[in-house]
């Protein structure tokens, strides 16, 4: 997870910070006045899954 977006992989979460910058899959929110927020830029090094405990 990062930010706002779930994904399986990094490539995942690239894609949905990409969709999300360019308006294309996420829709609109209604009844906010102003601009689209920008992602977070991501960091610098890989993304590391956090697993799952039990």
């Amino acid at each position: 997870m990062f930010w706002n977006w779930i994904g399986r992989s990094q490539e995942e979460i690239e894609q949905a910070r990409r969709d999300w910058m360019e308006g294309s899959r996420f829709g609109e929110v209604k009844g906010y006045e102003g601009d689209p927020l920008s992602a977070p830029a991501l960091p610098p090094t890989p993304l590391k899954p956090r697993g799952r405990a039990r």
